[in-house]
Parts: C-alpha cells; structure tokens; sequence
C-alpha cells in the first residue's frame, strides 16, 4: 500500500494529488518556517494547481522518485502550495522570479531562505537538472551563505519596492490616453488568424471586451473586427470543445487547433461574457449558440448541488494529456450514425492518421456550418440536425471514458464572474433561467462566504470555508452584484456590494497611493505586501475596483466613490497607454471617464421587462437603475402612477422621459 504523507489530511484537490509522494511536503505555515529556522536549511516552495499538466509531469518524474525526494528531505524543508487558495503567495515568489529575469508559470519552484526569502525561483525542471539544482543550491546554501543572502536582501527590496508610492493626486485624463491605450493594443492583434499574435494564445476575454467598447465609442472598424475574429476562430478551433461546449485554459499554436485541454471556471465565465457582448452587438447566432453551450457545459460539469462552481478540470486523464478529448477516426465512426460519419469527419477534419499526434484527431473545423453544408449540397436545417444528434452521441460515447479529475474547490472570484456571465448571457438572450442561474449562485456566495461584516472567505470545499479573501475576491464580487442589481432592480444587491467595497476602504486600503493590496490588514503578515495591477486572463483586482467604484459612485451620487475610480486610473495612466493588453481594464474605465455615461433611470410596473428590451443591446457606458420605489438618487421623484417611464440621464440631467424602449434607444444614441 503506498505510503501517504501529511498533504493526505489537505483539502486541496491539488496538495492531495501529491500525498503519494515520498517527499516531506507540508502545507504553508508556521511548522515548516520554524523547521527550517531550527535546522537551518532552506524551504522548497512548489506552487501549482490541480489542472496544470506540468505540476503533474513534475510530480511524476522528479516528486514520485525516493532517490531525488530523499536528498530533498535532507537537505530542504519542502511546502506545497495550491496557487488557486493562496494567490497571495504565488504573486510574490512569481515577482521574484521575474526580478531574476527566468521563466515564470507552473510549477513554479522557489528556493527561500528559513524566513521565506527567496533566492532562486524556476518552473519545470526534467529530473536530472532538477537533481544538479538541489545539488548545487544546497552546496552554496552550507558552504557561502553570504552569497544566499545577499541574493535574498536585493530580492526583498525589489518585492516590497511600491512604484505607486505618493500617486495621490488626480490629474484630468483626456480621449487622448484612451486613443494612445488603444494603437498600442491593437498592434498586438493576430488578423490574420485571430487573437493575440504569438504562441501560446490565450484567449484575454477582458483584453478582446475593451476592443468592443472602443468600437462602440469611437465607431473604429478595427477595433471591432479584433474580437469578433478572435471569436470566430476560437469558435472553430480545437480550444473550443466541439463535443461538449467550453474552452480549454489556452492554444499551443496560433491557429488555435491543439489545446492545452484543462478547462477553468474563470476562462468559460469570461468567454460567456465576451460571446454575449459580442452577440448583443452583432446578433450572430453562431454567438447565441456559444452562450449556450458555454453555460450548459458549465451547469453539467462543475456545478455544485449547493450552487456554487467547481474551480477546473484536469488537462490529464489516465497520465496522458488530452486523452480524455481526443478521438480516432474508427471511434467516431463507431459512435456516430453511419449516414452522418461521412460528413462529421470532414467536417471535424478527422483522419485516419490523425490530426494531431499518431492516430488522434483534435475536433476543429475550417468551415463554418453554413457554408459546410452549402459546399456539400445541404440544407443548413439538415446539416445542423446531422451536426447536433452526433454531438450528442460522440458526447454519451466520451462520457464511457475515465474522466479528468476535477478540481472541486469552491473560489468566490471565479464564482464572482460565472454571476457575471449569467447576467450577461440574461441580457443577451433573455432566458429566465440565466437569472435564475445567476441569482442561486449569488445566494449560495452571500450564505455560505460572507459575513454579515462585509468580510469574505476564499475558499468552500466540503461544506467547510477557509482562507480569508483577497481583494480579487471582493472586486469582482462587488462588480457581479452591481451587474445582478440592474437586471432585478433589487437594491438587496446593491448594498451587498456596497458592503464589500466599505469593508475594502478599510481594510485593503494603501496610506501612500489611490490603489489597494492584495490582501486585508486582518490576514497573513507575509514577506510583501502586494498590489495587483495588471490585467491578465483575469483583469487585476484593483482594475475592478476601480469600475465597482465608479458605477457605485454613480448610483449612489457620491463623489466619494466616482473620484477615487478616477484618481486610480491616474495612479495607472503611463502604464494603460503603454502596454494595451494588461492593462485593458484600466482602458475600458479610462473610455468610461472620457466619454459620456448614459444613466437609464426606469419606474414603474414594467420596468424590468423595459430595462431588458433596452439591455438587449450593447451598452459599454450606460448604467441602469430602476424598479417600483425611489430608492436611489436618480430614480427620486420619477414616479407616475399608472405609468412606466424611462429616464435619459448624462451627468445628473434627465432628458424628458419616455414610454417606449425604441424611443429610449434612440435617444440614447443621439
């Protein structure tokens, strides 16, 4: 029977893949510090998470093998970390493996002083030269510490070096920084084969979202020909699964065809989102369709009983990447009605020798269904009947195989943005059960992660809640309740949110910058203190902020709010006109703070049926309160008894109002 160690007690799916290992692991806390600190040897931190292929290459080649685990529990003091539950901790040694100008990802594999100091930082190492570095450090570390620590002091001033510092003033941001974000962003676009050029490509929903909104302000073509292009080739590629709806995390090559095959929450909540602003731009139905099976595979495959969503599911099944996904031609040919296998493996570009590695075909297409069936002398009505029973049936037949772990954690961020994209999928296609949808899960974060103090947990995992939050947590909570107040006009929502962003002024707040840490006063003292500015596959926490703020400062007409957005993106300025795609959020708050924002105030019995057939169409800029009562600043005195009204707004100034969704659209336009 194989040995377990002490990581088998963790709640972690991710530390519990390691409990085989013979490696010592422990969890981050004061027992590992004070062991190293006792017996002077250096910590091991190896940060990962439960999807990644290459924290499970790792383990197996180099953590599985007793000669290498042996010399690491002489010499090291060996902790595991699930970057997921602690992002805190993952941010600082990834600074520090960029202020040691390496590779950063994962894993990622840090060398630290007793105290958590680090001094070399690496991801993937093969097992020889992950022996040669263990050999190595552990040499230098006993016989000229100096060179160690003085490695580990210029790493501790980079990491708590605040280049915000004294940012406190706000200065007037013009159309001119928005325009200046933008051609530095654009020229980062692959329109040749969509997305971002380079490999590998991840799909950036916030980054490819800002492009929808600077096409709706300023009417630039290009700026909306980016994401739909981006939207239509990841539609067809094998990123998207063409089986069971959903994104993998990101493509190894730029035509998007072979995925890296785990699949996360906060990637398909994302994507959910773009579909639907895209959709309610353009009305492509290839869109609405996407919306749905993003949400369907969402529902079927990571949705807790409670409500709450899964965090990931693995890359790896039976210790082979994408085995789960992959398909022979004789397999398909096996599961699919024989009068349709003809055209589903031309379609999917499946063949006999593969399209992908020796005898295995990643499902893609080249061909959109309408001009598929068109090229093949079909009816679209016949081809899509064909294309949707074999879907269902490669999907009953996939289902026979061993399943990729799942990763069934429960993060209040990512369950943040799956709120999100039902709202958005609710705008955009007006399903009841969207609403519903969004609506059970905030129920299930408001009972089961929040305080009555505003303070969040992190994590749920087995009905039980650990780790205070961070501020992405509260971020993106804040903003997905604001979201869900302006498709129900319950204020219950709003003050949830107002709430969160209360208990943030006081306990993330930074005394020398505009901006807010990573983390509360009240959590862990670690070896830095953070800020997370950047946007990346999830925008950065303080870019959400500074959106939650500004929406929050206009509902509630209070300055307090609307100027502390404005004075952060100021804090940010040189950094959003420069480097386009991580800072994209800050972008899309910097058009909101140059151009106009259209305040939609509705009243009446029919307000939220009103409030949807405007909200069907793409608003970047606008902001809708409404309902029965006159409980917020822009709806007092805009009651008519028997009638139900639609309130134009720019800057406190209410247009006269109108009856009719049309009349409202069109005046919003004007």
């Amino acid at each position: 029977m194989e040995k377990m160690n002490r990581l088998s007690k963790a709640s972690s799916p991710y530390l519990r893949q390691h409990a085989g290992n013979p490696v010592d692991w422990y969890e981050w806390g004061n027992d590992p510090l004070l062991k190293a600190q006792n017996e002077n040897k250096p910590l091991i931190i190896s940060i990962g998470y439960a999807a990644c292929h290459w924290c499970h290459v790792m383990a197996h080649e180099s953590f599985s093998d007793s000669d290498i685990a042996d010399y690491m529990n002489r010499n090291f003091v060996c902790i595991k970390i699930d970057r997921e539950e602690r992002p805190d901790i993952d941010q600082i040694y990834m600074e520090a493996a960029h202020l040691l100008g390496g590779q950063s990802g994962w894993p990622l594999n840090a060398f630290a002083t007793p105290e958590g100091k680090p001094f070399f930082v690496g991801t993937y190492f093969p097992p020889e030269q992950w022996m040669d570095a263990l050999n190595q450090i552990s040499r230098v570390y006993n016989d000229d510490p100096s060179v160690i620590e003085e490695v580990a002091e210029s790493l501790m001033e980079g990491l708590n070096t605040n280049p915000f510092t004294n940012s406190r003033e706000a200065s007037g941001l013009s159309r001119n920084d928005y325009d200046t974000s933008y051609q530095h962003h654009v020229e980062s676009i692959d329109f040749k084969d969509g997305g971002y050029s380079g490999t590998p490509k991840f799909v950036l929903p916030a980054s490819l979202d800002f492009f929808l909104q600077y096409h709706v302000l300023t009417g630039e073509q290009k700026s909306l020909d980016a994401p739909l292009q981006a939207l239509d080739a990841i539609a067809k590629g094998g990123i998207h699964d063409q089986v069971g709806g959903g994104f993998a995390r990101y493509s190894t090559d730029r035509f998007w065809k072979v995925p890296h095959f785990e699949k996360m929450l906060y990637d398909n909540a994302q994507i959910t989102s773009l579909y639907a602003h895209a959709y309610q731009l353009v009305n492509k139905k290839l869109y609405a369709e996407i919306i749905d099976e993003c949400i369907a595979f969402a529902e079927r495959e990571l949705r807790d009983e409670s409500g709450g969503f899964y965090a990931s599911i693995d890359a790896d099944s039976e210790e082979e990447e994408g085995k789960f996904y992959v398909w022979t031609q004789a397999e398909i040919e096996e599961a699919v009605d024989p009068e349709y296998a003809a055209h589903i493996l031309r379609y999917y570009q499946v063949t006999p020798e593969g399209n992908w590695e020796r005898g295995k075909n990643i499902l893609h297409t080249e061909l959109t269904k309408e001009k598929y069936a068109s090229r093949n002398g079909l009816s679209e009505e016949e081809f899509e009947i064909m294309l949707e029973r074999s879907k269902i049936l490669l999907l009953d037949k996939r289902n026979e195989r061993i399943r990729p772990t799942t990763d069934d954690k429960i993060l209040t961020s990512w369950n943040a943005l799956m709120i999100s994209a039902y709202v958005d999928a609710y705008k955009a296609l007006g399903k009841d059960r969207y609403l519903n949808g969004a609506m059970r899960t905030a129920r299930f974060v408001v009972e089961n992660m929040m305080r009555e103090d505003g303070f969040l947990n992190r994590v749920y995992k087995d009905g039980k809640v650990t780790i205070d939050g961070f501020l992405e947590d509260y971020a993106t909570l804040a903003e997905a309740f604001i979201g869900l107040y302006e498709v129900t006009f319950d204020r219950y929502w709003l003050m949830q949110g107002h709430l969160l962003m209360q208990y943030v002024l006081v306990h993330f707040a930074d005394s020398d910058s505009n901006l807010f840490f990573y983390t509360s006063d009240e959590s862990e003292n670690l070896i830095a203190r953070k800020h997370e500015i950047t946007d990346n596959v999830i925008p950065s926490s303080n870019s959400v902020l500074a959106h939650a703020f500004y929406k929050m400062g206009i509902l509630f007409d209070d300055a307090t709010y609307s100027e502390l957005a404005e004075k952060m993106v100021v804090a940010v300025r040189d950094q959003v006109k420069q480097y386009g795609s991580y800072f994209a959020n800050w972008a899309a708050l910097l058009g909101k703070l140059t151009y106009p924002v259209v305040e939609i105030a509705i009243v009446g019995e029919n307000a939220l049926p009103l409030a949807l057939e405007i909200q069907k169409s793409y608003w970047p800029n606008e902001i809708f309160s409404g309902g029965m009562d006159e409980n917020l600043p822009l709806l007092e005195h805009k009651m008519k008894f028997g009638k139900t009204l639609v309130y134009v707004c720019k800057d406190k100034a209410c247009n006269l109002p109108v009856e009719t969704a049309e009349e409202a659209i069109a005046m919003m336009k004007a």
